[in-house]
């Protein structure tokens, strides 16, 4: 730090702080020199009449007894006072671009410390603040949130909203006055309000505009802010929502907000998209084994809960020959399940379903050389179950009321420690009797009044969820987890920290999964996105679409398949062989590479693509979600690749009709002949489009030559 002034520097973006004696962040942008003393003059903000006297700084933590009249960082009391704390700078320790900044107010007697790094590699942003009572007197908070300043170009929001199998749907809010706010209340991450945000200036795009992404790492209950306070100043908030009386902190207690990861990009969302991606891949997520994310056969949509031994090894003997690496039989298993009304808490083998055991149907499966699975759901129990029976306090409830049930199940109280211990026990000993690689964790249920011995208790629920995948962890380090909830209900990076892959929607239509699948990859890296092919007749939406459609709609992400592959017909079963096989061939550079969307003035046609980290290889898929707006479907500009290189184009999969139909008399030369064109041509001026049937894409693989 000198004067006052500390200076982190990313990769493309820098962040500059100024401490006396509050902390403030003054800079958050693209890459910037003169940092001096004349330069932090320079933006200090004016003080206008019929105001308070003096400047009004907007903080990390904002203080309303500072003066700052909009939502603060923090909201408690002690039994009424100590309500309106005002903290002045202590100590600052910084180790490279780490921070810990500790600051006190020792009338109201609490400490805050915030920890801030920017990554050098990544430009992401990373922010914690941890609460701590100095008194004697116990300390109730309501509210604690991490805030970011953004600069007054920051005018327009883009959000997600959603619901059970529609996940990750954006919408865009100006906000030029007021602010945006969104609550997740629902007791998991929610397929309502994914925790996170874009904001930037005006009419941002996924290749051009400044844009700000924020996201909270937190698997419970959330609320996130954006707000324009009346001076213009712009600032977003995100903390971890808490009920009433939910945290209480005794003497030398403290509470910490969720991780909140943040990135500026200069080159729209693209570029917040390669910074977020490649921070996931160095500190998110750890897989166990450094191997291709292998293929799965999810037995859920092929069979349901009628499981025959005989029948479900010939299921494995087929999906081998398919080129499925990894087999996961889902829901069913265990005693008394055979709907959903029964069972869960009864984690023991359904002898009546297996009478020799589950040891025939690993060793099949592991024998044909695929990797076996099983699908579990822990936190929930069914009242028709054995264990509900025998512990109805064991649920997560305030006693006296009668909670309604969800999908026929309640929620059991992780805190309590013979609920842990019992569920610990359970998945261990399932993990260690069988040769299981793989777990579906699956939450069904979203939770109604969480209580513990009384007590709101969403916050030690969500906490103790971690120390179980933490404990299987520590116990299993080669078995991978899947974070499902009903579909895309628990997504985030808190949970991806003990998870390896998420399911990302319970809904396998391929083309509600084309927007699905786009909304969650702002945030995240292909190979942590489950993308099934399923049956040829949707589950959830009763469409029905070509296998090159869903085959090459499933091919972005972590492959897998979602059906029984015996009933499946011949020509079924030779297109998931071939899509499995161009998944396979394609997955090294759309695990590794950056994920690109291409700007098109037509909403009808959806460009994504994969670039290899060196630009010497590069995917696009073109799908046509619905009939063209024009006659034409125009040019598309393939930024991304290094103009001095040239790019052969090669046609990797195409709609069946596009030859053979008759929207087109003539297609564009480059889809008739070899064509090799430079990077610059096909990001300045591109290539001509064919017109295609909706509800269908063209696969399209570049290699430098």
């Amino acid at each position: 730090m000198k004067d006052n002034v500390v200076h982190l520097q990313g990769k493309t973006s820098d962040l500059i702080l100024q401490i006396s004696p509050v902390v403030e962040i003054l800079y958050w942008g693209d890459k910037i020199s003169g940092v001096d003393a004349a330069a932090i003059q320079a933006v200090k903000r004016a003080v206008p009449n019929g105001r308070l006297d003096v400047d009004t700084p907007v903080t990390l933590s904002p203080e309303q007894g500072r003066g700052v009249f909009s939502s603060p960082g923090m909201e408690g009391h002690r039994q009424g006072l100590d309500w309106s704390p005002v903290f002045n700078f202590k100590s600052l320790q910084q180790d490279n671009n780490n921070l810990l900044i500790t600051t006190e107010d020792p009338v109201a007697g609490l400490r805050l410390v915030c920890e801030l790094n920017l990554d050098p590699k990544t430009d992401v942003l990373q922010v914690r603040h941890t609460l701590t009572n100095l008194k004697s007197e116990d300390y109730q908070v309501d509210r604690l949130a991490v805030t970011l300043p953004l600069p007054e170009r920051a005018d327009e929001l883009m959000a997600f909203h959603g619901r059970w199998v529609r996940e990750f749907q954006p919408h865009r809010v100006e906000v030029k006055h007021g602010g945006y706010q969104q609550e997740n209340r629902r007791g998991r991450t929610s397929h309502e309000y994914f925790p996170g945000f874009m904001q930037g200036a005006a009419g941002f795009s996924e290749q051009q505009g400044e844009v700000w992404g924020v996201h909270l790492a937190w698997s419970g209950n959330h609320r996130l802010r954006s707000d324009v306070k009346t001076d213009g100043r712009r600032f977003v908030q995100a903390e971890a929502l808490y009920f009433a009386g939910e945290i209480v902190l005794a003497e030398g207690e403290s509470i910490s907000t969720p991780w909140v990861y943040a990135t500026y990009s200069a080159q729209g969302l693209n570029g917040m998209s390669h910074s977020f991606h490649q921070f996931v891949r160095d500190q998110i997520v750890h897989f166990p084994e450094n191997k291709p994310r292998p293929v799965h056969l999810n037995t859920w949509e092929g069979i349901y809960f009628d499981h025959d031994p005989e029948y479900i090894m010939q299921m494995a003997s087929r999906a081998a020959e398919l080129g499925v690496e990894r087999f996961i039989i889902d829901d069913g298993w265990f005693k008394g399940r055979n709907n959903d009304l029964a069972a869960l808490g009864d984690w023991y083998l359904d002898t009546k379903k297996y009478p020799n055991g589950l040891e025939p149907v690993v060793n099949h499966v592991r024998g044909l050389g695929m990797e076996f699975g099983i699908w579990v759901e822990p936190e929930m129990i069914n009242p028709d179950s054995d264990l509900f029976r025998a512990h109805p306090e064991w649920l997560l409830a305030v006693a006296g009321y009668q909670q309604p049930t969800g999908r026929y199940q309640y929620v059991l109280d992780l805190q309590k420690p013979e609920v842990f211990d019992y569920l610990l026990e359970r998945l261990d000993d399932l993990l260690s009797r069988y040769d299981i690689a793989y777990v579906k964790w699956d939450m069904n249920r979203e939770v109604v009044q969480p209580g513990h011995d009384g007590y709101a208790a969403l916050d030690g629920q969500t906490k103790a969820l971690y120390d179980l995948f933490d404990e299987l962890g520590q116990r299993h380090p080669k078995v991978e987890f899947e974070s499902c909830a009903s579909g895309g209900g628990r997504i985030d990076y808190e949970i991806l920290k003990r998870t390896h892959r998420f399911w990302t929607s319970d809904n396998n239509d391929a083309l509600e999964r084309q927007h699905i699948q786009r909304g969650m990859s702002y945030f995240f890296p292909p190979e942590v996105m489950g993308a099934h092919i399923g049956g040829r007749h949707c589950h959830c939406t009763r469409r029905t679409h070509s296998i090159g459609f869903r085959g090459l709609t499933a091919l972005f992400g972590h492959m897998g398949v979602e059906l029984d592959p015996v009933k499946e017909s011949a020509e079924e079963q030779a297109g998931f062989t071939h899509y499995i096989a161009l998944h396979k061939q394609l997955r090294p550079l759309l695990h590794s590479g950056n994920v690109v969307r291409i700007d098109h003035h037509d909403p009808a046609l959806q460009i994504n693509g994969v670039i290899a980290q060196d630009k010497t290889s590069a995917v696009f898929l073109f799908s046509q979600l619905a009939m063209p707006t024009y006659t034409l479907s125009g040019t598309a500009r393939l930024a991304g690749l290094d103009p001095a290189k040239q790019y052969r184009l090669q046609v990797l999969d195409q709609p069946a009709t596009l030859r053979t139909g008759g929207v087109m008399k003539k297609l564009p030369l480059w889809l008739e002949e070899e064509t090799t064109l430079s990077g610059a041509w096909l990001a300045k001026a591109g290539i001509a489009l064919p017109v295609m049937d909706p509800e269908s894409a063209l696969l399209v693989k570049l290699e430098a030559v």
